[in-house]
């Protein structure tokens, strides 16, 4: 049976690649070897964090239909977008966390919106609106268990001047940020894309 298998082209050809690999080297210096895979190790990290962060941009986010023409135009209308000091946040700011081992761990939970894009599954607006409560509790609940940290990258409740902040919004940042019995996400749902149909989500 083994026989067989290794004769089959595809098998003999990885065998012989194996071979090879495991093969002391007869022409290159140990030293040689070791400084090759440095420099080819630092070219990999090189070309991986490249790629890494050019997937992180606001251009790479709404370079799909899907995404331009959706939430990036809702997002136009609010603060996170035009405000009196300039300060913009970009898809990356909300979505992706700064953490290099967390940013890792979102983008590979991401790697499933690339199916998504091959199949068509929010191609339309109609599909999209049919399918934005799910994407939104999807993306609730991953704010929700890393106690909103992409927001508490630029909002620190430690840095908040409640004196300056209405009278209903203080007692509520400090009645729940304070003492972390909520996350921002926990009132903040709509706060830079439109809510989906809330008729048959509890609240509070």
């Amino acid at each position: 049976m083994w026989q067989r298998i290794s004769a089959w082209p595809p098998v003999r050809w990885l065998l012989s690649m194996w071979d090879v690999m495991r093969r002391p080297s007869v022409h290159y210096s140990l030293g040689f070897l070791t400084l090759g895979g440095f420099i080819a190790g630092v070219a990999f990290w090189g070309a991986f964090n490249t790629g890494l962060e050019a997937t992180n941009t606001e251009a790479f986010c709404t370079s799909c239909h899907e995404m331009r023409d959706n939430v990036f135009e809702e997002l136009k209308t609010t603060i996170h977008y035009t405000n009196r000091s300039g300060v913009r946040a970009t898809c990356p700011d909300c979505h992706v966390p700064h953490a290099w081992p967390d940013k890792i761990a979102r983008k590979m939970q991401a790697s499933k919106e690339v199916w998504a894009k091959v199949f068509g599954t929010v191609n339309t607006r109609e599909k999209f609106v049919d399918h934005r409560l799910v994407l939104a509790e999807h993306e609730w609940a991953r704010l929700k268990a890393n106690d909103s940290l992409e927001c508490r990258n630029c909002h620190s409740f430690n840095s908040m001047d409640l004196t300056r902040q209405s009278p209903r919004a203080a007692q509520i940042h400090k009645m729940w940020l304070g003492t972390g019995e909520k996350t921002c996400i926990d009132c903040h749902k709509g706060i830079a894309h439109h809510l989906p149909n809330m008729r048959d989500i509890p609240q509070g």
